[in-house]
């Protein structure tokens, strides 16, 4: 399973059914779960835990030290979940002391070629990121989102659930879930409603959220009232309140 011509530090963690490939170096403090395959010359840095039935394709360089000229080596990890794809060239980095100290990745994220995802980065779980999608620090990404090539987000912005980033999107303010964006800066441009249909919304739930989504962006609303008004609609539609969760925990304000 491990090619001779890898390297796997002595203080590395690896599954017996690990597939490791050619010239590829495992550092110390990596843990790597059962039924996952590292391809061809792929570097890995600890402290870094990586879950399950994840495959990291060649010359991708995981869990190397943040690129924050802060950091000054300290105790910070990377902890990736199951069932992820990482492709060619990726880069993700550890996370720094400055914010939680480590950089989380959920499961079944398919991540293309070239995608950097940055220190204190947090992204769920069934997200897909696009060639060259880039992460600044301490971005953080809900479930299902997408982010389409060459989609940048700045640093400490927030991408609710079910979002969808078109590409060549320039993220710099926070995006409500379910909402569409493109443009640099991105502004919205609607919601993502052929994505909610392919994950089983209903069309009265589709409705509901197009109607939540109009009272922040078509009714002339201050952002408060719009809160207000989608707090009082949400009583017996829970598929409003990550909408409504992603307007109150906004720090940057959002997309507009």
């Amino acid at each position: 399973m491990i090619h001779p011509t890898a390297i796997i530090a002595d203080t590395a963690n690896v599954a017996d059914d690990v597939d490791v490939g050619p010239y590829s170096v495992i550092g110390d403090h990596v843990e790597i779960g059962a039924g996952s395959k590292v391809d061809s010359h792929v570097v890995i840095n600890g402290p870094t835990r990586i879950g399950a039935d994840n495959h990291i394709y060649q010359f991708a360089s995981i869990g190397d030290d943040p690129q924050d000229k802060k950091y000054a080596d300290e105790a910070t990890r990377l902890v990736i979940g199951d069932r992820n794809t990482i492709r060619e060239f990726c880069t993700i980095s550890r996370g720094t002391a400055q914010d939680a100290g480590e950089t989380l990745i959920g499961d079944d994220n398919w991540i293309m070629a070239y995608v950097h995802i940055a220190h204190d980065c947090v992204v769920g779980n069934q997200t897909i990121m696009a060639n060259n999608a880039t992460l600044a620090g301490h971005v953080h990404l809900g479930d299902w989102v997408i982010c389409g090539g060459f989609t940048g987000i700045h640093q400490f912005c927030k991408v609710g659930a079910h979002a969808f980033l078109g590409m060549f999107a320039g993220i710099n303010r926070d995006v409500p879930a379910y909402t569409l964006v493109s443009g640099q800066p991105a502004g919205p441009k609607g919601i993502n409603s052929e994505g909610l249909k392919r994950r089983g919304f209903s069309s009265e739930e589709i409705q509901n959220i197009k109607n939540a989504y109009r009272l922040v962006y078509r009714k002339g609303h201050k952002l408060a009232a719009a809160i207000e008004q989608i707090e009082a609609d949400a009583d017996g539609r829970p598929e409003l309140l990550p909408f409504l969760e992603s307007l109150r925990s906004s720090e940057r304000g959002i997309v507009r």
